[in-house]
């Protein structure tokens, strides 16, 4: 294990741990009933799973895989291919997941620039494409002979025209520079506190409030392309209600799996690294006792530095005891 300066907060987990973590993992070799495999994780490559995994089983589906790039998952090799055999072999995974949404059910694709363009036609045959959003990332390097590269995407799309999305439970709470007052003086659709002026602002497709999980915080792992929770939270609120089950055929560390649990969402998720499946688990044993959402809080999502409304709102919620429950 990892020597870690005494504030690093990356979870881990020790050999004994992993030992008594994996007793409650799964392992699928004949066709599963939906009530044996929700609320729990699979350790198993997807391409081996889906053969046994129950029909109409998602509600939602968080799809991540991994982008076109040579990248090292915990000493598994992914290759980057030419552009036909990604796109065959995005593909093949697209094709499997269909049968198992239901005919309501929502699909977010995470990606990269490069990728995007390969995913999307792929998207387009097998669903309805929504939008695109596009999130910035704090980390990147930076490039002596181009643009810094510190944006991704997540494609939006649906099964049908009927798909439930909830824009109330995505709203952005933002401070209001210079704010609108009615003839009477009256905040104009803003809300005056002590700590600021604020809005509650429509979700764009463009999102610039998240923090990319580091080493200060108690959901980071080690994991090389690991999504924060607040991001899937969004994703989670918006397309989902509570009780439904969210899908993650490519779960790594299980951010979505804890940001479901976290929500009052069912959760299933497959992951082929037994690594990762033990920090999922262990972050799901935390999450019971720690529901707290870095950056969301009073059922709205915070901007980053809006720290003086974020630390009024912190003193005022029952969960002040987590110091590291907003953006820095």
């Amino acid at each position: 294990m990892k020597e870690r300066a005494p504030r690093n907060r990356t979870l881990s987990c020790e050999a004994k741990e992993m030992a008594a973590l994996s007793k409650g993992l799964l392992r699928l070799e004949r066709a599963a009933t939906v009530d044996e495999i929700v609320n729990g994780i699979i350790h198993q490559d997807f391409l081996e799973a889906r053969h046994f995994l129950p029909h109409v089983l998602a509600d939602l589906v968080i799809l991540d895989p991994p982008y076109n790039l040579t990248k090292n998952y915990n000493g598994r090799l992914f290759h980057a291919k030419d552009a036909d055999a990604y796109r065959a072999w995005f593909d093949d995974i697209v094709s499997s997941l269909v049968p198992l949404l239901k005919p309501t059910a929502s699909v977010y694709v995470c990606s990269d620039w490069r990728t995007s363009a390969l995913v999307h036609p792929v998207l387009e045959a097998h669903f309805h494409v929504r939008n695109r959003i596009t999130w910035e990332r704090e980390k990147g390097r930076g490039a002596k002979a181009n643009w810094k590269n510190n944006t991704e995407d997540i494609w939006f799309c649906t099964m049908s025209e009927n798909y439930h999305f909830d824009v109330e439970a995505v709203k952005l709470k933002r401070r209001v520079i210079a704010p609108y007052r009615n003839g009477d003086g009256a905040p104009k659709d803003w809300e005056e506190s002590d700590s600021g002026n604020y809005r509650l602002t429509h979700p764009s497709n463009f999102w610039s409030d998240i923090t990319v999980p580091f080493w200060s915080m108690p959901e980071n792992t080690d994991h090389p392309t690991q999504k924060p929770e607040k991001l899937i939270a969004k994703l989670i609120l918006a397309s989902s209600r509570p009780g439904d089950v969210v899908f993650d055929p490519f779960l790594g560390s299980g951010t979505s799996a804890v940001a479901a649990s976290k929500l009052g969402r069912r959760y299933c998720g497959v992951e082929i690294d037994h690594e990762y499946c033990c920090w999922a688990l262990k972050r799901l044993g935390l999450a019971k006792t720690d529901p707290t959402i870095q950056g969301y809080a009073e059922g709205v999502f915070w901007e980053r530095n809006s720290l003086n409304g974020q630390k009024a709102a912190r003193s005022n919620s029952a969960q002040d005891t987590v110091p590291s429950l907003f953006d820095a």
